[in-house]
């Protein structure tokens, strides 16, 4: 059970739409419900949305299809989001199987599938956070552009993109200064030298999260070189995930605009 559940649940009991009974015995339910749920090989955290605002992530690198398949069954059965990073092709399908509303997107290697939602009749869906802008340098830093973008999204964000704007053509990325500046958190990632985060950062009031990708040649050091460059910059205001962690940026941009 998540707070917008909870939130919700108490505004049907206030317009009479719910008897009370039957809200205190659903959040009953949920709160005698295990805070964790152990499987052997992992111990699903259910109360994470809770503590945190966002649901337990699962992160597919490693783990069997198997595995990923029951992680994501009981995630769904408690009514939580589901968000699988890193998954592959035969673990989107064999969830999509599971979970028939379940996506998988094959750039961003993710498996989303929206929380259960309680919705009264008639009522509007809240408005989303954001924008958050997401900006990378090249088509090749596109999967973890992407990754950043979908994982957003689960997260509950407004998302826009502005892909293909690197500094070989700067000209690309000030035609879209308006985007820029409207922007309330931008996500900028790019690999080869890094520098795109710090030409955002000159140009923007808003947090600037960089991420550099793995993308370059041998020199870029399988995105050393741009993790470095980044750290580095001397745009103020910007904040540097881990190579390649579109994930880390997305929850990030989620912590700052639900503040």
């Amino acid at each position: 059970m998540t707070d917008a559940t909870i939130r919700a649940i108490l505004a049907a009991v206030s317009r009479g739409d719910t008897p009370s009974d039957d809200a205190a015995a659903r959040l009953i339910a949920a709160f005698r419900a295990s805070p964790f749920e152990d499987l052997g090989f992992a111990r699903v955290d259910h109360h994470r949305a809770v503590r945190q605002g966002q649901p337990e992530v699962v992160f597919g690198l490693g783990k069997t299809t198997s595995q990923v398949v029951e992680i994501a069954r009981r995630i769904a059965a408690r009514g939580h989001a589901l968000l699988v990073t890193r998954a592959t092709p035969d673990m989107g399908t064999a969830v999509s199987a599971e979970l028939t509303d379940a996506r998988f997107d094959a750039v961003s290697r993710t498996i989303v599938r929206r929380a259960d939602e309680l919705v009264a009749p008639g009522a509007q869906p809240e408005a989303r956070p954001g924008p958050v802008l997401i900006c990378c340098a090249g088509t090749a830093d596109l999967p973890v552009a992407e990754e950043a973008a979908a994982c957003a999204d689960a997260f509950g964000l407004a998302v826009e993109r502005l892909f293909d704007v690197g500094v070989a053509g700067i000209h690309r990325l000030l035609e879209a200064r308006n985007r820029l500046e409207t922007a309330r958190v931008l996500i900028v990632v790019a690999g080869m030298e890094g520098a795109l985060p710090s030409v955002v950062g000159g140009l923007t009031a808003s947090p600037v999260i960089a991420v550099p990708t793995s993308v370059g040649y041998g020199a870029s050091f399988d995105g050393l070189a741009a993790l470095l460059a980044m750290l580095n910059s001397c745009a103020s205001g910007i904040a540097v995930m881990n190579i390649d962690n579109g994930f880390g940026a997305a929850a990030l941009a989620a912590r700052i605009l639900r503040a």
